[in-house]
């Protein structure tokens, strides 16, 4: 779609849609300072876009129902405790998951890897700041997965939260944005479905 189209569109739909539930399953309970950095972040980079979130442990998803929703599970110690001044490439960061072609709701975040990745720099920063430091870079990650679940796509782009790699430097920056056409798709998409969509949906069968 041309670009200008792309933004005259977005101009004319409502500044706020429902909001996205998100269910989330760490394996190891992080502080709540770190998790409030998370949900902060998310809602910076997600706004511009018009979207927002309700949060809900997974274990509490029985008998809620929503329009849109995301699975989130955290694998490994989401906190910044036992940093060691090591620095390694750790593979993904994060993914979602596929099936037949189908984009699953079902994300998994490591943070087990954005440890490894990030402890040198985060060692060498001032104490005070480390979760919030680590909560953005987890929110940021968590994003761009679920760019490709919420704007249903595979693709990457060259620059901002959507592009394939992120370095160090992005991950623990002061800011992070997608860029303004991601924002323009992802607002498109999820208006999209609302309007498609006659009700409501309850939290999907737990993959296997």
């Amino acid at each position: 779609m041309n670009t200008s189209i792309l933004y005259l569109l977005m101009a004319a739909l409502p500044a706020r849609v429902a909001p996205v539930t998100l269910y989330t399953n760490f394996q190891q309970t992080p502080p709540a300072a770190l998790f409030a950095s998370i949900q902060s972040e998310l809602e910076v980079i997600m706004t511009p876009a018009g979207l927002h979130f309700d949060w809900h442990p997974l274990a509490d998803a029985g008998g809620r129902i929503s329009s849109q929703l995301a699975v989130i599970h955290f694998i490994g110690a989401c906190d910044v405790a036992g940093l060691r001044p090591d620095t390694a490439y750790p593979g993904p960061l994060g993914w979602i998951h596929v099936t037949d072609g189908e984009i699953l709701p079902f994300i998994d975040v490591n943070c087990d890897g954005l440890r490894l990745f990030l402890q040198h720099d985060l060692i060498a920063s001032p104490a005070a700041g480390r979760e919030e430091a680590f909560g953005r870079a987890v929110a940021r990650v968590l994003a761009h997965e679920l760019y490709h679940l919420l704007a249903n796509t595979k693709a990457h782009r060259s620059s901002g939260v959507a592009k394939a790699a992120y370095s160090v430097g992005d991950l623990l920056s002061q800011t992070f944005q997608f860029d303004k056409r991601e924002c323009a798709s992802l607002r498109l998409r999820t208006v999209h479905l609302e309007l498609q969509m006659p009700g409501e949906v309850s939290v999907p069968p737990q993959r296997r």
